[in-house]
């Protein structure tokens, strides 16, 4: 006996989930938008943190590099050589020199090799050096460094971070300046209390800040690759701007004249190099006493802000 066929029956089941509505989508992308607007500053915050610690860390293996130059030669390196026209390697940078102490010694021999050829550097065996961006000389947060410069006959790499001079270019009290030749034993201020070298973004026309050698305002290597805390406009590159002296403070990028003044484009303050080889973040609140930071043999007391 054969069991009754029984009709199979399809139910389609209808969603009981209707898509939104115009409302709700609005609703929806409002909220979204404003959690990317609450998440954004976060995430600034972080990078900017992020990338000052970077530049804090590039610091402190230049302040590492330039007590390896002490170790072997006796001396930090001239700020700016040129010894009235006599040097091998006029206007050649600390920077420079600090080569083959940060691992850069292939670079170094270039370089050598192209004062050999012809001293002044603004020439062709020197053209492929100057253009060689060192990610160690440059801060992470300043977005113009990370190129060379076209200078139309030739290009220029930069750096953020200048040699302490002293109080200005007409007092050659600090570290690193023209010709210089300085011993950690002539720092009586106190290795820890005394500035080696800080930042400062190129000049907005990009004629101060090269890395590799420079003229700065006077054939000096000042406001190129050293700078003093207190420094003076004496140069003819920035006639428009006031002679100073000029103080530690906030600047930007597009104004010519805080080319004469130690900041950053970190908020808040600057990093700099102490001659312990120290990295130490500096308000703008610290300028008064930064002119005593910069001298070796001034004899002040100061205490470094918290």
């Amino acid at each position: 006996m054969k069991a009754a066929a029984f009709p199979v029956i399809i139910v389609k089941r209808q969603s009981s989930r209707p898509a939104l509505t115009l409302v709700e989508l609005l609703v929806v992308i409002a909220i979204v938008g404003l959690l990317i607007s609450l998440l954004m500053p976060a995430v600034q915050k972080i990078r900017s943190s992020a990338a000052r610690l970077k530049c804090s860390y590039n610091l402190r293996q230049i302040g590492l590099g330039l007590h390896s130059h002490h170790d072997a030669l006796g001396k930090f390196p001239p700020g700016c050589s040129f010894l009235n026209g006599r040097s091998p390697q006029p206007h050649m940078s600390w920077l420079t020199r600090l080569l083959p102490f940060v691992e850069q010694d292939a670079l170094w021999r270039e370089a050598l090799s192209a004062f050999k050829q012809n001293r002044f550097f603004e020439t062709e065996p020197h053209f492929p050096i100057c253009k060689r961006v060192i990610p160690l000389y440059v801060c992470p947060s300043d977005p113009r460094t990370q190129a060379a410069q076209d200078f139309s006959l030739f290009s220029m790499a930069f750096t953020d971070y200048l040699g302490a001079w002293g109080t200005s270019r007409r007092q050659r009290d600090g570290v690193l300046f023209l010709d210089s030749q300085t011993r950690l034993g002539d720092v009586t201020d106190g290795t820890s209390n005394t500035l080696l070298a800080g930042e400062r973004p190129p000049s907005a026309d990009g004629i101060f800040g090269w890395w590799y050698a420079g003229w700065g305002q006077a054939r000096d290597g000042s406001a190129e690759t050293l700078l003093g805390a207190a420094e003076w406009n004496d140069g003819p590159f920035s006639r428009k701007c006031p002679r100073g002296p000029y103080s530690y403070g906030p600047g930007r990028i597009s104004n010519q004249c805080d080319a004469f003044h130690f900041w950053s484009l970190h908020p808040g303050g600057a990093n700099f190099l102490f001659c312990d080889a120290s990295v130490h973040f500096l308000p703008y609140s610290a300028a008064p006493i930064m002119p005593a930071l910069a001298t070796r043999a001034g004899g002040e007391t100061v205490a470094l802000p918290d």
